[in-house]
């Protein structure tokens, strides 16, 4: 997901760039077709695997020979594509917390949005996507537990480091092997990652092979690296700008990894996912008691959490279902 400067509610995969304009972009027409790249732009597809090839791990990059094929086209302003979609009733998601969150409220925040996230009228509207069988995804999600990781690849991750935080988690036996489930790299404020955190992106989905599996995983970093580019507001609703933001990056990941896992399952002809056509955009919201603006209560908690694309009735950017 991405951030434009020049715009405060820029489509994007939380990330920000100073033109607007994806990585590459400039050479793109405007009647192109394009593949998402889970960083919150769309790219050419790239050219099917050779002998020995196979998708990059932890790029983002799909397989693809030329235009995407549309089987199940709509008027929705969003198209399924055939690829596999998260539909079976629990959507595990598991939490990696990389660095040093000694103290920090994030271990408790973030938590217990996922905790409530599940069968909240916001997450529902993830149930107008569906598979090739047509099995709509379900109003479920499955906080299943955390890990931790004390900098095991220094503060600067490069996308393939994310994937072996991924890696080193399960084969360590800290979190199960779950091709069902959601991995989050959550990083402390003074991590970075060197593909272009701040610059181009706050968070971003993808998937990889890990023990031989195919597994689901995304990187959120920190807000409070880089408030200006990748938080809303200054002041969180929790008390907690990097969480409150976080929280935001996590939602619209998450909604994204479940309506296309693999890079190519829903997402429009520019490439952009269900939550990238809503990036940046909060709908109606409320000030609580500390002067923060929210716009949903999940359990306990407030939450200023940035809107999701509905796939029915010509397709719009809501909190929930009308």
């Amino acid at each position: 997901m991405r951030r434009a400067i020049v715009s405060a509610f820029a489509v994007s995969c939380l990330a920000f760039a100073v033109s607007n304009v994806a990585q590459g972009a400039s050479v793109l027409t405007s009647d192109e077709e394009l593949v998402p790249t889970g960083k919150g732009w769309g790219e050419r597809p790239s050219p099917g695997p050779g002998p020995g090839q196979g998708m990059g791990q932890g790029q983002g990059q799909p397989q693809g020979n030329g235009k995407p094929s549309r089987p199940g086209g709509s008027s929705n302003g969003i198209d399924y594509h055939g690829g596999p979609v998260m539909t079976a009733g629990a959507k595990n998601v598991y939490f990696i917390w990389y660095g040093n969150w000694a103290g920090d409220s994030a271990t408790q925040i973030l938590p217990d949005l996922m905790s409530n996230l599940g069968g909240s009228s916001y997450f529902g509207i993830n149930t107008t996507y569906y598979n090739a069988s047509n099995v709509h995804v379900s109003n479920y999600v499955h906080y299943f537990g955390s890990a931790t990781d004390a900098y095991s690849h220094g503060t600067s991750l490069s996308d393939s480091a994310i994937q072996a935080v991924v890696a080193g988690a399960i084969t360590s036996g800290s979190l199960p092997q779950d091709t069902e489930g959601v991995y989050f790299v959550l990083t402390s404020s003074d991590v970075t990652a060197s593909s272009g955190f701040c610059t181009q992106y706050c968070g971003w989905h993808t998937h990889g092979t890990i023990g031989g599996k195919d597994i689901k995983y995304s990187f959120v970093g920190n807000p409070d690296r880089c408030p200006s580019a990748c938080a809303e507001q200054t002041t969180g609703p929790n008390g907690n700008a990097g969480a409150d933001g976080m929280a935001s990056i996590v939602a619209h990941e998450l909604e994204e990894a479940v309506t296309d896992p693999d890079l190519n399952a829903w997402y429009d002809r520019r490439g952009m996912e269900n939550a990238d056509k809503c990036a940046w955009t909060f709908g109606t919201q409320y000030t609580v008691g500390n002067g923060a603006k929210a716009n949903m209560r999940l359990g306990a908690r407030d939450f200023l959490i940035q809107q999701n694309w509905v796939n029915a009735s010509g397709g719009y950017c809501a909190l929930s279902i009308k």
